[in-house]
C-alpha cells in the first residue's frame, strides 16, 4: 500500500501542516508529492495508471459508488487547506476521473487549528490514521495517532 500526499506548496511552510508529521512517521507507506499545476509528478501519474488507485476526496457521491479503502493499493490524499484542496482538484484533470474512496470516521476531527473547516472533515494526519487502521497497520496508526495528539496540543 502507498499513500500519496499531493501537497500544496504553501503547506510546506505551515507549522500547522500535519502532512509533514505523517511523512516523517510512516515514510515506508507515505510519499509526499508537491502539487504543480503544469507539471504533474511522474510518480503520481504512474500510480494513477495503476489499477486500484483512488482519490480520497469528499464529493457528492453515492456510498455505493465509492471504493472501500480496504480494496485499493494506492490512495491519493490532498494535503492542503479545504480551499487549496478544491483548487488542486479543479485544476488537475488527471484527478477528475479517478475512483473515489471515502472514510466513515468514528469521531469528529480533533484538529481545530485552522478556520473554515469542512464539517465532518478530517485533517491529513487523521485521514492517514483512519486508513492505516482500515488496512491493518495498527502499530503505525497508533504511533501516528499519539504523535498527532501531541502535535495538536502543542500548537
Amino acid at each position: 500500500m502507498k499513500i500519496f500526499l499531493l501537497t500544496h506548496e504553501r503547506e510546506l511552510l505551515r507549522v500547522t501542516n500535519t502532512g509533514a508529521l505523517v511523512a516523517s512517521l510512516v515514510p515506508e507507506i507515505v510519499e509526499r508529492v508537491v502539487w504543480q499545476r503544469n507539471a504533474p509528478s511522474s510518480v503520481l501519474l504512474e500510480a494513477i495508471r495503476c489499477e486500484k488507485t483512488v482519490l480520497l476526496y469528499p464529493l457528492e457521491v453515492e456510498a455505493t459508488q465509492a471504493e472501500p479503502v480496504t480494496a485499493v493499493d494506492n490512495i491519493i490524499l490532498l494535503d492542503a487547506t479545504w480551499q487549496e484542496a478544491r483548487k488542486i482538484f479543479n485544476r488537475s484533470p488527471y484527478l477528475k476521473d479517478l475512483p473515489r474512496a471515502h472514510l466513515q470516521p468514528q469521531q469528529i476531527s480533533q484538529y481545530q487549528l485552522r478556520r473554515n473547516q469542512l464539517e465532518g472533515g478530517l485533517c491529513t494526519a487523521e485521514c492517514v490514521v483512519e486508513i492505516l487502521k482500515l488496512k491493518n497497520y495498527g502499530d503505525s496508526a497508533e504511533r501516528l495517532e499519539t504523535a498527532f495528539t501531541f502535535f495538536n496540543s502543542s500548537l
